[in-house]
């Protein structure tokens, strides 16, 4: 089992604090088993939520040492995220990460991981509004406010709240795998494939004017991934032109169309990988990929491995490996 432990200092963020607690818990509802331990730590067992945002005083059974036994170790926003942490929470967090537990910040979370030194010479973000002074306090980090997340593995970071859930639902697929990331993402009824590398700011569209949304453009791509789809393609099928479709995407889904798709079709292939005992090279047409070389670039680059190993850590044996039927 992976304890996963949510750092609570005085005026932390009551929202950000529990959300790691919502995906973590739910990918354990969905897959039937205890996957994670999620833990609330707190210095000396209590912490005061953000007076501003409904004061809230927490108590909890984890303290500061508690982090010796985390896998992982989220730190959420503060209220007061301007001063610098204490001396006691710089140290655990250090120690955490030499004994090799990964880092995650939730929107200016990433300040008490900056202070630690522990993003130096990294890419970061935080939330867009305070993107600058994060690089100003630390030069030494290259902060990046355009994005919803970012992994780098041992330590990853987050823009606003909401990118938060994204991001613990990129780390339940890293552990657990696409399938049991989907149905968690359904189970708590949030997108499944939000990426790190869409932008913060996404304009969204009238619910009163369905006729607006690419949903339905959306929908025929993810049923169509296996075949050669081109800009032409997509935006004849959403009547409209290729520059208009760029636009949408980039207000509505903060990516390039092109993105989007290459994006799903590695999810398709994830799928394929976990769930059935195709070849490569067949995983590589039935994703659109065409070739397997091609399915191994875009994969090592996205999910930093190989298909192969990746089947190797998800597959999950005793699933039926035929392919379900596609709808024109």
């Amino acid at each position: 089992m992976r304890i996963v432990a949510v750092l609570a200092p005085d005026s932390v963020l009551g929202f950000e604090v529990m959300l790691p607690g919502m995906v973590f818990g739910a990918a354990n509802t969905v897959s039937g088993e205890e996957h994670y331990d999620i833990r609330i730590v707190t210095v000396g067992g209590t912490a005061a939520a953000a007076s501003e945002h409904g004061a809230v005083r927490l108590v909890t059974d984890w303290d500061l040492d508690s982090l010796a036994d985390a896998d992982t170790v989220v730190v959420p926003g503060q209220a007061e995220f301007r001063c610098e942490p204490s001396a006691v929470v710089r140290h655990a967090l250090l120690d955490a990460a030499e004994r090799g537990a990964r880092l995650a910040s939730v929107c200016v979370g990433a300040f008490t991981l900056a202070a630690t030194g522990l993003l130096d010479g990294q890419r970061a973000t935080t939330h867009w509004e305070h993107a600058a002074e994060l690089a100003r306090r630390h030069p030494l980090v290259d902060v990046d406010a355009s994005v919803l997340f970012i992994d780098n593995g041992a330590v990853l970071t987050s823009a606003g709240a909401a990118a938060g859930l994204d991001l613990c639902l990129h780390m339940v697929r890293r552990d657990l795998g696409a399938k049991v990331a989907a149905d968690t993402a359904r189970q708590i009824v949030m997108p499944p494939q939000r990426d790190g590398g869409q932008a913060q700011f996404i304009a969204h569209t009238d619910p009163d004017s369905p006729d607006s949304s690419l949903q339905p453009v959306l929908d025929w791509m993810q049923v169509n991934l296996h075949r050669p789809l081109t800009l032409d393609d997509i935006a004849a099928h959403g009547a409209i032109s290729v520059r208009s479709l760029n636009r949408r995407f980039r207000a509505e889904i903060g990516t390039t169309p092109l993105q989007w798709l290459l994006r799903a079709r590695v999810h398709r292939a994830q799928q394929l990988l976990e769930t059935t005992h195709l070849s490569i090279d067949r995983i590589a047409e039935e994703a659109g990929f065409g070739a397997a070389t091609t399915l191994r670039y875009h994969f090592a680059r996205l999910t930093r491995t190989s298909p192969q190993a990746y089947r190797n850590s998800f597959h999950h044996s005793g699933r039926s490996s035929r392919l379900g039927e596609r709808t024109a």
